[in-house]
């Protein structure tokens, strides 16, 4: 992959932050034509945007389509449609020292921002924030992963080619180009990616005071009650889990189900995955691959440490992992160490709800908790007792990253 130089990178940073300063982005005329124009090419790349997808992680057009380039099509539409909404101004309750006065709140952009992507959705999550950074007004780089070389290649022709660089430019370098580039003083930074990394990207952003928004993946755990519909859970978790062969952020990490129904859950799991995958999911077309074989030979890993009750089988030439379910006995267990981004689901059965709680607070506070259950009081009590940055009752991957 063709990587941009440092001074090609300081010298559009530069551009950036010149032509936000002469206002041009304010406009609402502005904002709404660039949004426009990205719809237009969002459109005219689809095939492209596809194939790409296709080349990076093995996803079929259908996942592609719905979990990708839909989703930005949807947000496209709402951000084109709100915009004026969003722009004005907002009356606020004035204080009685100034009431004489009146208060108002105004959106004002932050300026020239920098979006940091990720590999496992890598036309979504680059583009998501991009649609808000030009809806708000700014300027914008956009550094996607180099791993999902292709989508990345395609997202520097779409964009590159159709906007002016010290508008909006994707900038295509490895990890060390991209330490190089956090060196810079931005003044937004969003980053989607691994706490390891969102680390590094924090201390750098606070060495200029920049604000940042870090969305970061965790170890999410999905606590299933003995009263639901175990084949309506069974067939939500089992796609959850494991679309995109679970490289989604907020895919349910592990489970803590109750043991009188572990058996026949795990029996409705693994006939679910027959129904999506086939007998052979190597075979299929809906059936995702490692993006890299660093990534491979982690999961490989888990696995081969782990006692599998379904799946385990491997392909390292095509990258190849098949849904693979794992039974935990003991809480050591490397499939609980730390998330696992990956199409290995790890079973672990309760009996007492306050022991499948304890086991979440083994770990950091998770993206995400879901909970099957049709007890209105065990909800509650999850949600007191299992802080989480988001909370799903009877469903998973309500938002992803």
């Amino acid at each position: 992959m063709e990587e941009n130089t440092l001074p090609e990178i300081e010298s559009i940073i530069i551009n950036q932050r010149d032509y936000f300063k002469t206002g041009n982005t304010y406009s609402y005329e502005f904002r709404k034509a660039q949004l426009i124009r990205l719809k237009q090419l969002v459109k005219e790349y689809e095939p492209k945007i596809l194939a790409a997808l296709n080349a990076d992680l093995n996803k079929s057009n259908f996942d592609g389509w719905a979990v990708e380039i839909g989703v930005i099509e949807h947000e496209l539409n709402l951000a084109i449609q709100q915009l004026k909404s969003w722009m004005s101004r907002r009356r606020l309750r004035t204080p009685l020292l100034h009431a004489i006065g009146s208060s108002y709140q105004y959106p004002e952009p932050y300026g020239n921002i920098l979006i940091i992507s990720p590999w496992n959705y890598p036309f979504l999550l680059a583009m998501r924030p991009v649609i808000g950074a030009i809806a708000a007004g700014n300027t914008c780089i956009i550094k996607p992963s180099e791993f999902s070389i292709h989508t990345s290649l395609l997202l520097a022709d779409m964009i590159n080619n159709n906007f002016k660089s010290d508008f909006l430019f994707v900038l295509n370098t490895d990890a060390a180009g991209t330490q190089e580039l956090l060196k810079y003083k931005f003044n937004y930074i969003f980053f989607t990616g691994s706490p390891s990394v969102g680390n590094i990207v924090y201390q750098a952003a606070a060495k200029h005071l920049t604000p940042v928004t870090l969305e970061l993946g965790g170890k999410n755990p999905c606590i299933v009650d003995a009263d639901i519909n175990l084949e309506i859970a069974a067939r939500r978790i089992a796609w959850g889990k494991f679309s995109n062969a679970g490289q989604t952020c907020v895919a349910p990490d592990y489970i803590i189900v109750h043991k009188k129904i572990k058996e026949k859950f795990i029996a409705l799991i693994i006939e679910n995955l027959k129904r999506f995958y086939g007998d052979d999911p190597e075979l299929s077309n809906d059936y995702g691959r490692m993006i890299h074989r660093k990534q491979f030979n982690r999961i490989e890993s888990i696995i081969i440490n782990s006692k599998i009750i379904y799946g385990g089988q491997l392909n390292v030439e095509t990258l190849f992992i098949s849904p693979t379910i794992v039974e935990i006995t003991n809480m050591n267990e490397v499939a609980m160490q730390e998330e696992i981004f990956g199409p290995v689901l790890p079973i672990v059965n309760y009996e007492n709800i306050e022991e499948a709680i304890q086991i979440t607070k083994m770990h950091p506070d998770p993206l995400v908790c879901y909970l099957f259950t049709k007890n209105k009081k065990l909800i509650t009590h999850i949600q007191q007792q299992i802080p989480a940055g988001d909370m799903c009752i009877n469903d998973v991957v309500v938002h992803f990253g």
